[in-house]
């Protein structure tokens, strides 16, 4: 990536960051296996993916509609899970049988089976999480064209053709990004990182925002941003160490993006007595350090899909089949969490983040979601993966 594009995308960051079910249900960090509605047997995927019963077996053995995690499981506090609950909340209303599968390795091979075992065993719709399931879903979709998929934040760069019987949804982070940068600097915090996973489409965007709150309240001079991309989605001592460094440093707060690396963060902020900002789905229950969370409403987008599958008898209408859909404010699908135990913010107020979200949603603010050039800012950026 082109050091001015990261540096837009830090400074955009900065503002954006500083402008910014019955089951535990999520995107990248392996976790342990969470019960689903009866506790499923302990999941050891071998040679075949093992299903891991979600509720209690129908008579006849077969699950309707089913997920396949990425790496992780159903409890990651990420992509799987808040893919799963979705799946839960659609298929306990609606009186669906439902279930979910774990690939055996992290491979495309190993993806392809898991489907493959989730159809042998009933499965109409398969959902899943995550760009990684691109390869798979170019495999699958023609060889099982009766069979429903939904491709979470899985976009036309992941699946460049894909046929009717596929559905496509990616988020327009960008937009989470920026009401998570812009509440942080309105809090009165002006040293910020971000602390990227892999410099994927999805990842970058985060990274955008604005120098909105900075340039509303002045501070223009005061507000920088330290940005790395870690070269993974799962937490290291490397990780850990160099958020430690930037905490040293005088980082006042980190907003994590990518899988499991929040992890690294929060351990850093924990013996730094720092602040971190979580990613795609609330995180606040993880760390009392974790002042808000940029998400992707992933439980309501998988919710809209299956409802209007069914609606549609069972297959695809015109604007999900074979299409990518991009989701945002303006279908409640990337926000800031404003549940009481969630808000962790001091000074900026639910009132004043409501006000902003209408904004955006309305677009009487528009956010750029342009990741090859860089807007022009006012704050200080340092881009570390030169």
């Amino acid at each position: 990536m082109k050091k001015f594009l990261a540096i837009f995308l830090a400074l955009i960051f900065a503002l954006s960051m500083v402008a910014c079910a019955q089951q535990t249900p999520a995107e990248e960090a392996p976790a342990e296996e969470a019960p689903a509605e009866e506790a499923p047997a302990e999941e050891t995927p071998a040679e075949e993916a093992e299903e891991a019963p979600a509720e209690e077996a129908p008579a006849d053995g077969t699950y309707e509609i089913a997920l396949v995690t990425d790496i992780g499981n159903i409890d990651d506090k990420s992509f799987n899970q808040g893919s799963w609950e979705g799946v839960v909340e659609y298929a306990e209303a609606n009186g669906k049988t439902y279930n979910y599968y774990r690939p055996s390795e992290d491979s495309d091979e190993a993806r392809i089976e898991s489907i493959e075992t989730a159809i042998d065993k009933g499965a109409k719709v398969v959902v899943m999480p995550g760009y990684l399931f691109g390869p798979a879903v170019q495999t699958v979709q023609a060889e099982y064209p009766d069979v429903m998929f939904l491709g979470i934040d899985m976009g036309l760069g992941d699946v460049p053709e894909p046929t009717a019987n596929v559905s496509l949804i990616t988020y327009q982070e960008e937009q989470a990004g920026y009401l998570a940068g812009y509440a942080a600097v309105q809090d009165g915090y002006r040293k910020l990182g971000f602390l990227g996973g892999i410099d994927v489409p999805a990842v970058i965007r985060y990274g955008y925002g604005a120098n909105a709150a900075a340039v509303e309240l002045g501070v223009v001079d005061e507000v920088s941003v330290k940005y790395w991309y870690s070269g993974s989605f799962t937490p290291t001592d490397e990780i850990k160490t160099k958020m430690s460094g930037w905490y040293t440093e005088g980082t006042e707060v980190v907003f994590s993006c990518g899988g499991g690396i929040y992890l690294s963060a929060v351990g850093a902020a924990q013996e730094a007595n720092a602040k971190g900002i979580g990613v795609d789905v609330d995180q606040s229950a993880e760390s009392e350090l974790i002042i808000t969370s940029a998400m992707k409403e992933l439980k309501n987008s998988v919710v809209m899909a299956l409802t209007a599958l069914y609606d549609n008898g069972g297959t695809w209408p015109a604007e999900y089949a074979g299409t990518e859909q991009k989701l945002g404010a303006a279908q409640d699908c990337v926000g800031l969490p404003t549940a009481e135990g969630s808000w962790r913010l001091t000074t900026y107020t639910v009132e004043q983040y409501n006000e902003l979200f209408a904004k955006v949603k309305s677009g009487e603010i528009t956010i750029s979601s342009d990741t090859e050039n860089a807007p022009a800012v006012e704050i200080a950026v340092e881009y570390q993966n030169d």
